[in-house]
């Protein structure tokens, strides 16, 4: 991990325009990919997510912010958010009903 890496609690991942996925799961790699791949170099959400995500990587921004301001730009770009399907409970897990033992 690099030195300056900041951490978001939820990673998230996004569909390119070239239909596959990536996932960001910090500041550092959303900020790489906004100055080195990103596929639109304009945009008002873009510049802010540049931005955003200079000022979080010298701790003048909470990490938060930088991660929404980074999804307002991929939005503008027409790159969606791909949600995740929600966990499931591994079988057998579930409570037992004491009337049902």
């Amino acid at each position: 991990m690099l030195l300056n890496e900041i951490p978001w609690t939820i990673p998230l991942t996004v569909r390119l325009s070239n239909g596959l996925t990536r996932t960001f799961g910090s500041v550092y790699e959303a900020l790489d990919f906004l100055e080195n791949e990103w596929p639109l170099r304009k945009g008002e959400r873009y510049e802010r997510a540049v931005r955003t995500c200079r000022r979080a990587l010298n701790r003048m921004t909470p990490a938060a912010v930088a991660r929404e301001a980074f999804i307002a730009a991929c939005l503008e770009a027409g790159m969606p958010l791909v949600m995740a399907a929600p966990a499931r409970k591994p079988q057998g897990t579930e409570p037992k009903s004491i009337l049902s033992a």
